[in-house]
């Protein structure tokens, strides 16, 4: 696919505030499908496509994550297993499900993120010096962490909200160790995601690696935001963004 330099300049800008949004929140892909949309493609390859972006921007903030030691290593596979079944059920789902039932599922899932955050922001937000759970402690974790993944490897957009009130609901992680983990698990079922979209040849590759040039500059600024940050002010960036989701999501 040819893309002229105004589409360019359209991605590159997309996802680099993609990437911050993603990294710190979630949501970011209701930036970037749209904008590989008014390239002209259709929704469903928009939405392949822009697992591109994603998965080198999990890549690049998993690292900077890492480096400042907010990675939670033990905890990994406990918490990919389940993400990975879900998301590879979720990738599956989403290549042969009608595109129709897409603005649905993400207009019910941002808006009920939104109730949470505003009703019980406790739920997501745990308290300074909370020791959080194991998954093996938490078996409703595992169920949250399954259903994240199917959402997830179906349509990215929203996907970091489902996963931040699983770990954080669930298992009881500060938010920047939430969005580390978060992260992670992102990688893993969209690769998976990926994977069986290239499979279908759903994914155009030159529109997509453009667009991961944006997301993985703004996933480097995020990180280094987040580890600085006071975990009040990430709690209300996550829940402004729930809001602006939510209207994305509506208007999409």
């Amino acid at each position: 696919m040819d893309v002229n330099f105004f589409y360019a300049v359209l991605l590159v800008v997309t996802g680099f505030l993609a990437g911050i949004i993603n990294t710190l929140a979630g949501g970011g892909s209701n930036l970037t499908i749209p904008a590989l949309m008014v390239m002209g493609m259709p929704a469903d390859i928009a939405n392949a496509t822009n697992r591109v972006g994603v998965i080198l921007q999990g890549i690049v903030g998993v690292k900077g994550f890492h480096k400042a030691g907010k990675v939670e290593k033990a905890d990994i596979v406990p918490v990919l297993m389940p993400t990975l079944l879900g998301g590879l059920l979720g990738a599956l789902l989403a290549s042969y499900a009608p595109e129709s039932i897409l603005k649905p599922l993400l207009l019910t899932t941002m808006i009920s993120m939104t109730v949470v955050m505003l009703v019980r922001p406790g739920v997501i937000a745990a308290p300074e010096g909370t020791v959080p759970f194991k998954v093996s402690e938490k078996p409703s974790a595992w169920l949250a962490l399954f259903v994240a993944g199917i959402y997830g490897g179906f349509v990215q957009a929203g996907v970091g909200f489902v996963l931040i009130a699983a770990l954080a609901g669930t298992l009881r992680y500060d938010l920047v160790r939430t969005n580390a983990l978060k992260m992670v698990c992102t990688i893993g079922f969209t690769a998976l995601a990926l994977a069986v979209f290239i499979w279908n040849d759903q994914v155009w590759w030159v529109p997509g690696l453009i667009l991961a040039s944006g997301t993985m500059v703004g996933s480097i600024i995020a990180v280094r935001f987040a580890i600085k940050a006071k975990a009040e002010h990430l709690k209300w960036f996550l829940f402004f963004m729930t809001v602006i989701g939510s209207i994305a999501a509506y208007f999409s």
